[in-house]
């Protein structure tokens, strides 16, 4: 497994370089994140994930969670490093002081968060799972529930998690059959079985805060009538709840995080938020959700390429076409080779401009939460909704595709498990899946976003783009990277419409379209992204700069996307448009043929 290393300079030069940290802190009234502060927290976060979560990332692997009598134990080390975690205070980092929290911006924790997960993704979903309770109790639940439990998650004493899925229903929780029986006491009674918990049952923290999703009795049929409920392992009067960890799966990757079966028998649960709007509730988790996932795709990007060139730089095959580059040695180092570098630039690509994009999306979250006016909040808020879903899907499979790479660069080496790179696929193939698979995100990107705005959500980020390629009109350096992103993002709306109009006949068409329309978005999104990186590398270049070597690498990497990544879109524009009669041409009998 390579050993994970974290990329503190390019982190610094997102946030502080291209996104404008110290300015976008300032506007939200939060003065003592300054540039020196943040690089303090990067600092202490990097040395706690290299040092202590790196080197536990095989041994989960290796020993997975075991099962027992309903309870379950984490690796060796997991439980260890928790409550170094916790003795840190790294819980409370971005959590309201008012619950025992440092009051720093979401954004902040967002950066450590990546840290953690391309350390040691199957450890950091235990807390990570907490950070999606706490916002839901926060904004949903009574004063009552904040003080007994968001002021334990956010101290890290206790973790939690969120229930949705059922045996019988995964994305359609309309269909879902928990139930929810109103008590005498004013607390209700959740019976259910839920499956695919992460984190529902482990031996890391005293309690565990489950969020769940159940049916009051007689409620309307559908999504409705769901409602959301808290209901603890533990209660607060210290006796032990009705709810019980049935079985953990034996998963393809992650195997150091338990994924459990849940069983609630008639388990105490309190209402949060009104009844039959727990979904509407929900999304203030699975919202977080989605952006933490979409930080696994990054991730496995960032690992996948450290562990492939620190291979590419020293193992020896065959010699460069134009002449041999190591003479005293009897092959050169493969990374000559343009293929090799072809998949490490890919690699690269993919991690930084999907760092780009989501520590972005970190500061609409606190324009959101923070921001001085309603119309700066809606307008972030606005914009979040729509890269949210092109986040979480795009830079997961194109996670994937660079932990293959991965692999791929090692040859029949990457096969083996010692090595540690096809761990980090089969962790990462679980993030295409959870939080609404690909064609969830997708459907919801062109059909719920785009089109039942009449276009609006993506108009506003259309606009974006636009006036930032305006503002680059006369630079000579970057031009061909500025025609392209306009000619694309021009594209981008068209396309919509030629999509939108033949949805009017057949609504099967936004089904039929939408993966490759959400492709298509993500291709552009970071090509967008990595002309801002770009062109703050050359104002930093003609600023004189001592760092010429990693801003002309920028530049360079920005003309390898456009050139190498983003034509990626002409594909996938072909084949949205092809019309879904192709999709439906079989009958299903046909399919056995």
């Amino acid at each position: 497994m390579p050993a994970y290393k974290a990329p503190l300079r390019d982190l610094q030069f997102v946030l502080h370089e291209v996104l404008g940290s110290e300015q976008h802190y300032a506007a939200l009234g939060v003065e003592d994140a300054t540039p020196d502060m943040v690089n303090a927290i990067m600092s202490e976060a990097a040395k706690f994930c290299e040092e202590v979560l790196s080197p536990l990332n095989k041994v989960g692997d290796d020993e997975g969670c075991t099962f027992e009598n309903g309870e379950v134990t984490t690796p060796t080390g997991f439980k260890e490093a928790y409550q170094q975690w916790v003795d840190n205070g790294w819980p409370s980092l971005a959590q309201p002081a008012e619950f025992g929290g440092q009051g720093l911006p979401e954004s902040i924790g967002n950066v450590v968060s990546e840290m953690v997960s391309g350390a040691n993704w199957s450890w950091g979903m235990y807390p990570g799972l907490s950070h999606g309770a706490m916002n839901t109790i926060e904004i949903h639940g009574t004063d009552e529930q904040r003080e007994t439990y968001l002021t334990r998650l956010v101290s890290g004493e206790w973790t939690g998690t969120m229930c949705l899925t059922e045996p019988h229903c995964g994305s359609d929780l309309g269909t879902l059959k928990s139930k929810a029986e109103p008590a005498a006491d004013g607390a209700y009674r959740i019976t259910g079985t839920k499956i695919f918990i992460s984190s529902g049952e482990h031996d890391m923290a005293e309690n565990i805060v489950h969020i769940v999703l159940a049916r009051i009795a007689g409620a309307p049929e559908g999504t409705k009538g769901i409602s959301l409920f808290i209901v603890p392992k533990v209660l607060p009067d210290g006796t032990r709840n009705d709810v019980h960890c049935g079985a953990i799966e034996h998963k393809m990757g992650i195997h150091g995080n338990s994924t459990c079966v849940m069983n609630f028998d008639g388990a105490k649960g309190f209402l949060v938020g009104p009844e039959n709007e727990g979904l509407r509730c929900m999304f203030t988790f699975m919202n977080f959700a989605r952006l933490g996932t979409a930080m696994q795709g990054v991730a496995s990007s960032e690992l996948s390429f450290q562990g492939a060139l620190a291979y590419a730089r020293e193992r020896l095959a065959m010699r460069s076409l134009t002449g041999v580059k190591a003479p005293d040695q009897i092959a050169d180092p493969i990374i000559v080779h343009p293929d090799v570098r072809r998949m490490l630039m890919t690699q690269k690509a993919f991690a930084e401009g999907g760092r780009a994009l989501l520590h972005d999306a970190g500061f609409m979250v606190d324009k959101v939460k923070y921001a001085s006016s309603d119309e700066e909040r809606n307008e972030a808020n606005e914009l979040l909704s729509f890269l949210t879903p092109i986040a979480k899907a795009f830079l997961t499979e194109v996670g994937t595709e660079a932990a293959n790479y991965g692999v791929q660069v090692f040859g029949g080496h990457g096969y083996i498990k010692e090595w540690g790179m096809e761990q980090i696929v089969r962790d990462n193939r679980i993030s295409q899946l959870y939080e609404g698979t690909t064609g969830i995100q997708s459907l919801d990107l062109l059909g719920r976003k785009v089109l039942m705005s009449q276009g609006e959500s993506l108009k506003r980020f259309t606009r974006v783009v636009h006036k930032f390629c305006q503002s680059l009109e006369g630079n000579d350096e970057l031009a061909e990277m500025v025609a392209a992103l306009a000619a694309a993002n021009k594209e981008w709306g068209e396309i919509t419409m030629q999509v939108g109009m033949k949805a009017m006949t057949n609504r099967d068409e936004v089904g039929g379209a939408a993966v490759d329309y959400l492709m298509y978005s993500g291709y552009v999104t970071l090509a967008y992204y990595w002309l801002r990186m770009a062109k703050t590398a050359q104002d930093a270049l003609n600023a004189g700069t001592e760092e010429q070597g990693f801003y002309q690498a920028k530049i360079k990497m920005a003309g390898f996307y456009f050139a190498r990544i983003l034509p990626r879109i002409s594909g996938h524009k072909q084949m949205m448009l092809a019309g879904v009669e192709t999709l439906m041409a079989l009958d299903d009998e046909q399919f056995a043929f």
